[in-house]
């Protein structure tokens, strides 16, 4: 079957649980016959019946087995028109803004911290029992 182009308009039809598309990067899955399947439950599909589904398909964070599996539901690509809402996810492969990944290390770091700080006070604890002992 060859691939079509459809517009947001065309995937807005597809909005129910017996004829359900959806856009994932510009592409458009028919996820009809997966709905029952859904690990997630058929309502999360549901919400984003008929659109742009990128966002929520990303931030769930699905394996590399649910990207294989939306393979064969592939029916088509998103054509865009002027005034169509841009993607809210950068496409696979684009390249994208440098991150602030500064604080990605301060859980670990911080933890560090607590420990060691925690090492210094049981040193200091034991010191002074033993000054103590000694002097009585």
């Amino acid at each position: 079957m060859a691939l079509q182009e459809l517009t947001y308009q065309d995937v807005a039809e597809h909005n129910t649980k017996k004829d359900l598309y959806v856009v994932i990067h510009d592409k458009i899955y028919d996820i009809t016959n997966f709905v029952d399947e859904h690990p997630g439950g058929e309502e999360v599909l549901l919400d984003v019946a008929g659109q742009d589904s990128t966002e929520a398909f990303e931030d769930v964070g699905h394996s590399d087995e649910a990207r294989e599996a939306l393979e064969p539901l592939l029916v088509g690509t998103l054509k865009r028109n002027p005034g169509d809402p841009k993607p809210k996810t950068p496409l696979p492969g684009a390249v994208s803004p440098a991150a602030n990944n500064s604080s990605a290390g301060l859980g670990v770091g911080l933890y560090a911290v607590v420990l060691l700080g925690g090492l210094v006070a049981f040193g200091a604890y034991q010191y002074l029992q033993q000054q103590q002992s000694q002097q009585a």
